[in-house]
């Protein structure tokens, strides 16, 4: 995180007034939950990531962005997640943080937790409370790195199918480097720029200029959004101004794949909605790094404004390394509770797919190892419109996640669970390429000046990238052209019609393109025929029933296919649910299920809900609380008449082509209707175990010869172009002078 000089004086004046705005902050209101008594030193070492667990005693100190050695000791900055119980603001917490010799430097309201820095000598002791639920470091943050409307069906969404729909009045946030805000890709038919606002997160730590590592210091009131510091807030973060707005140039050219226009006549430059709003949050720096903190900074604005804005999908083009278990995981847990306030999640699944030794499953990163998070891989086109020809991308991450926690026993639980979810289009992409005032191009295309396809003037440069970065916004855009057809979509219900209607791709398996290659005009079809207020129904006391009819009156699910660039596209007619199951058949999406409520998550047998609260007087969302369903009263996650495939699929092994590594085994079942439909539908309720659904090995082994590693550390890659991936963690590497090249040639 960047620091701001500034004088001794200047410093000094604003922690008084810092000081002076916590002490009249209100605290925000949250449901009480009890939490657990102190536990001895051993079970709160299970609190800790397995990083930050080294980090306490490593030697020789490990180069990573949240230690530091100092005279006083090692200091380690940390996202500690707490129980809010009664005391919802965890000033106790925070007070015991300062206490042990440490500082407290933010409130999120993304997640119930605070970015703070200790002592190591101290976080154990720390991890010992009751209000302690995990801590994990302040990891750095990553970008993972019109052909693209022709390919996906985009065109006939906007134009064949149903026209007019180009994302009009549905906002789209986007966490990334930053947004160029007049490149002409982002202007509206006046002339005047759909980039909304532009906030940077970062500006957060600039405001703490060098006490970032100081002692004895609580700003987890102050720089809290709240009610009554919000223009304090907003001002301080504004970022419309900067004479650079993306100097590495990732967020400008992710944004116009998803909301982009084309800049010039016949230049094939066009995104999927370009009639969107835009909101920039600008989470990374001139290189494209950045911290976990920034990126949950992030997410609380966009709860804060989605009300207001209209935000209805967020882009996370970006990743960070971890091992952990979604359930646990900072950026997942966020991603969740941003999915329960309304808003869908669109994630890129990573660039490691292709390892020294070939294909390499398990390599999905955070938080696409987030089970409510839209996790795109990316699929080579080849250059041409026809899709018969389209392969996934080798250099596309493959599943199954392997997220894992240590439980009370000290054994290890793999999650295993279904991703990607879809792929699209993410090789060799046109879009849009950020310059300063002036024309000098962005650090990308400036590193690699083959990239540069096109500039003739400062607001219309093109340049070309790959990766699953650039996928995964164009599912973003579909989804603003579905919720404009349909502002009633839930996150689910749009990620399960996204699912349903893609096409799975010749030879792949589920672990390698999820329910298949993305397809606009089939979702956006879909969209068209349910009712319009199906989230308004759920969100106001869960009118609709297990089974209810969700297709608007006259309405009935088209056929299951779709006509792109005049050739015909069969749809998957399938989608993951509960993690590891694959159910299907078009009772999923012409009757309500359980799983639609967003609020509602479902992973195996663990089923819970996520409670949103909302500042007093206020649609701002101030924070979050879990609630353990087992013990609630019954309901259907998934209604009668729904395909349950998964037992038809089998185990999984790769060299059988069964199970997850089978997807036309999947189409075979959801077409033919051989699977059973489910008569009573799946009920979660407590001590009855749900099934495990897909059988994916807990252990190392996947299946024949694939060995997946139980601690895969994940450092999330940008595909510049075909060939060329940029490491994450320094500078391109070299070999007597050549790049060394992973990627789709």
């Amino acid at each position: 995180m960047s620091k701001k000089k500034s004088s001794t004086f200047a410093r000094a004046f604003r922690f008084v007034i810092l000081l002076l705005m916590a002490s009249a902050w209100p605290v925000r209101m949250a449901l009480a939950a009890p939490a657990p008594a102190l536990v001895t030193p051993a079970q709160a070492t299970l609190k800790l990531s397995e990083d930050l667990q080294l980090a306490l005693t490593a030697a020789p100190l490990p180069p990573t962005n949240w230690i530091r050695e100092t005279p006083r000791g090692r200091l380690v900055k940390v996202i500690v997640l707490g129980y809010p119980t009664d005391d919802p603001s965890l000033k106790a917490l925070r007070a015991a943080i300062v206490g042990a010799g440490g500082s407290v430097y933010y409130r999120f309201s993304s997640v119930t937790g605070l970015l703070a820095m200790l002592p190591a000598a101290q976080v154990v002791q720390i991890a010992r409370r009751g209000d302690v639920e995990r801590m994990t470091p302040n990891r750095a943050t990553a970008r993972t790195a019109s052909f693209v409307d022709s390919i996906t069906g985009a065109v006939e969404a906007q134009r064949l199918v149903i026209p007019g729909y180009d994302g009009t009045g549905v906002g789209i946030a986007f966490l990334d480097s930053g947004i160029m805000a007049s490149h002409h890709a982002f202007l509206d038919a006046a002339g005047r720029s759909r980039v909304r606002r532009s906030v940077d997160m970062r500006a957060l730590g600039n405001l703490l200029g060098t006490t970032l590592w100081s002692v004895g210091v609580d700003y987890g009131d102050a720089l809290a959004p709240d009610t009554s510091g919000r223009a304090y807030l907003e001002k301080t973060i504004e970022a419309a101004s900067a004479a650079f707005q993306d100097p590495y140039g990732h967020g400008t050219f992710v944004a116009s794949i998803a909301a982009g226009r084309d800049t010039s006549a016949g230049s094939q430059s066009a995104g999927i909605a370009p009639n969107a709003p835009i909101y920039d949050v600008r989470v990374l720096g001139g290189t494209g790094m950045g911290e976990l903190s920034d990126v949950l900074e992030g997410l609380d604005w966009v709860l804060y404004h989605a009300k207001e804005y209209n935000i209805r999908v967020v882009n996370l083009s970006l990743a960070a390394d971890s091992t952990e278990s979604y359930r646990v995981d900072p950026l997942c847990r966020a991603v969740r509770n941003t999915v329960a306030a309304g808003l869908a999640v669109v994630v890129a699944a990573g660039n490691f797919g292709q390892g020294a030794s070939g294909e390499t499953y398990g390599t999905i990163s955070s938080p696409g190892t987030e089970p409510s998070a839209i996790t795109v891989g990316s699929a080579n086109p080849h250059d041409t419109l026809a899709r018969a020809d389209d392969t996934v991308n080798r250099f596309s991450s493959r599943g199954p996640t392997r997220g894992a926690r240590l439980d009370a026993s000290g054994a290890w639980t793999v999650d295993n669970l279904l991703k990607p979810d879809l792929v699209a289009p993410g090789n060799g992409m046109l879009g849009a390429m950020s310059t300063d005032a002036l024309g000098d191009v962005n650090l990308i295309a400036s590193t690699f000046p083959s990239l540069e396809v096109k500039a003739s003037s400062v607001g219309t440069g093109l340049m070309m990238l790959s990766g699953t970065s650039i996928a995964a916004p164009a599912v973003t855009g579909t989804l603003a052209l579905m919720l404009q057809a349909n502002p009633g979509l839930t996150p689910a219900l749009a990620k399960a019609i996204l699912q349903y209607t893609a096409q799975p791709l010749p030879g792949a398996n589920l672990l390698q393109d999820g329910a298949g290659m993305l397809n606009a005009a089939g979702a956006v079809q879909v969209s068209t025929v349910l009712m319009p207020d199906i989230a308004r129904q759920v969100d106001t006391g869960n009118k609709l029933k297990s089974g209810d009819s969700l297709l608007a009156p006259g309405k009935s699910l088209p056929a299951p296919y779709s006509a792109i660039g005049g050739e015909v596209v069969p749809w998957s007619q399938f989608a993951f649910a509960g993690g590891d199951r694959v159910v299907g058949g078009p009772a999923l999406l012409t009757r309500y299920q359980g799983i639609f409520d967003p609020k509602v998550s479902w992973v195996r047998q663990d089923t819970s809900s996520v409670e949103v609260d909302t500042f007093q007087g206020s649609s701002a969302i101030s924070g979050f609380q879990q609630v353990d369903l087992s013990s609630q009263k019954r309901f259907a996650l998934l209604s009668p008449g729904v395909v349950d495939i998964t037992a038809t699929l089998g185990a999984a092994s790769l060299v059988r082509q069964s199970g997850a590594f089978s997807t036309s085994s999947a189409v075979s079942a959801a077409v033919s209707g051989s699977a059973t439909p489910l008569t009573q539908g799946i009920v979660d309720t407590s001590g009855v175990v749900v099934s495990e659904g897909v059988v994916i090995s807990e252990g190392v082994v996947i299946s024949e010869g694939i060995t997946l590693s139980e601690a895969v550390v994940i450092s999330e890659g940008v595909v510049v172009s075909e060939g060329v991936v940029v490491s994450e963690s320094g500078p391109l590497q070299t070999d007597a002078g050549t790049l060394i090249l992973l990627g789709e040639p």
